[in-house]
């Protein structure tokens, strides 16, 4: 796995966070080091599958990065006819992400797409996947996608919606905050490079608070919406149609 260190020297003028080839070859170990519980979401989405995918239906993974929750998902199914469409609008995390599924051998057919998950189209849908991807759209596209997620949902498919989150209360907001830069900083990660990340990160991921998800996804239509995991100010959503 390659170490992260894109931002543990000074940069002189810090632009946007993308997803370019730089963040692609060391995505693993970035999500790893910066995203607590992440490797228990994975984990319990594979879980999730096994439950929830059903014979003769699509599971959907939307911005699919470099594969993790794809191949979860592959390896919990056990219902025939189902195939897996990944989507990312990164070409260098798609490239990796064929490589990877490529790597591991199933009967389970998946097709990596890139686009920009806002304009395909989900139907048959048992399962889909928003792993830390929602946060990256822009607040007034993401009730269209989650209602377009709905939609294309069989009844009693799930949704499983993974996210940073904000809090109301300032004083914990900033509690959760700081140990989420300790959390980092215990994983190697310099004072320059969790503040060089966060400066990056400030235009493109805008985080909703947990209220805010709950309700907008009960507004939509979903009849359960329960938060089941959370680690400092990450965590993760299930919605079921």
């Amino acid at each position: 796995m390659q170490k992260d260190t894109l931002f543990s020297a000074p940069i002189e003028k810090l632009g946007d966070f993308t997803f370019d080839e730089s963040v692609a070859e060391v995505f693993p170990d970035m999500i790893q080091r910066s995203v607590p519980g992440y490797s228990n979401i994975i984990t319990a989405i594979g879980m999730l599958a096994e439950r929830f995918v059903t014979a003769n239906s699509l599971v959907y993974d939307l911005g699919c990065s470099r594969g993790a929750a794809t191949l979860s998902i592959r390896r919990n199914i056990h219902q025939p006819n189902v195939k897996i469409i990944g989507i990312d609008n990164s070409q260098p995390m798609v490239e990796r992400c064929r490589q990877h599924i490529a790597a591991y051998h199933s009967e389970i057919p998946v097709e990596i797409l890139c686009d920009d998950i806002r304009h395909i189209e989900i139907k048959n849908a048992s399962m889909v996947i928003l792993n830390f991807t929602l946060q990256f759209l822009p607040p007034e596209d993401r009730i269209a996608l989650l209602t377009k997620i709905y939609q294309g949902l069989n009844t009693n498919g799930v949704l499983v919606l993974s996210e940073k989150f904000r809090f109301e209360n300032e004083k914990v907001d900033n509690l959760l905050i700081d140990l989420h830069h300790q959390f980092k900083r215990a994983n190697g990660y310099s004072e320059l490079e969790v503040s060089q990340k966060r400066t990056a990160l400030e235009n493109v991921m805008r985080t909703d608070s947990i209220e805010t998800h709950k309700v907008r996804l009960k507004n939509i239509g979903f009849s359960q919406v329960e938060l089941w995991f959370q680690c400092f100010n990450f965590g993760s959503m299930v919605a079921v149609k």
